[in-house]
């Protein structure tokens, strides 16, 4: 369990690396980020942000059942299911604003856009990928530490979407 404490918050500042990166050049570069951020639709990181919550909220329930495994594996793939939909709405996302992006007064923040919520991404896809290989075999153990990491993975979105999306 030690382990995954560890990851969590080794995750916890790898991303805040990347959104303090973000609010720095958003200082120094205030036109171009506000021009970037009017290109990104707040529909689907608002879909994203119920989706995630409604995955966590499964990953908890998950938690709560150790001794009956069926309502265990139920959650835990509730869970994976939010995180591969998460997965198809960021991609949608990316599909609609890619050629919004582009162009040398956006780079920093086309850069720094798509590697923040790409990482996240990332984490989503194998988070949801671990999630069912937990349901597979549910122990204990193996529950608590995706489901600990799987609220990291909330609490990131929750801080990156005003970062991202508003500020």
């Amino acid at each position: 369990m030690l382990l995954a404490w560890v990851l969590g918050w080794s995750e916890l500042v790898a991303f805040g690396a990347l959104l303090g990166a973000f609010l720095v050049a958003g200082y120094f570069q205030p036109a171009a980020f506000a021009e970037g951020r009017g290109h990104l639709a707040l529909s689907y990181p608002l879909l994203n942000t119920v989706i995630l919550l409604s995955s966590g909220w499964c990953a908890a329930k998950a938690a709560c059942y150790p001794a009956v495994v069926p309502r265990q594996r139920a959650a835990l793939l509730g869970a994976a299911a939010g995180g591969f939909a998460f997965s198809a709405v960021k991609i949608a996302e990316y599909l609609r604003e890619l050629p919004h992006l582009t162009g040398e007064r956006l780079e920093t923040f086309s850069q720094l856009y798509f590697l923040t919520t790409g990482f996240h991404l990332v984490h989503v896809i194998f988070g949801s990928l671990v999630l069912i290989v937990v349901a597979c075999r549910p122990g204990r153990e193996n529950v608590a530490i995706i489901t600990t990491l799987w609220h990291v993975i909330d609490i990131v979105w929750l801080v990156m979407f005003p970062v991202v999306y508003a500020i």
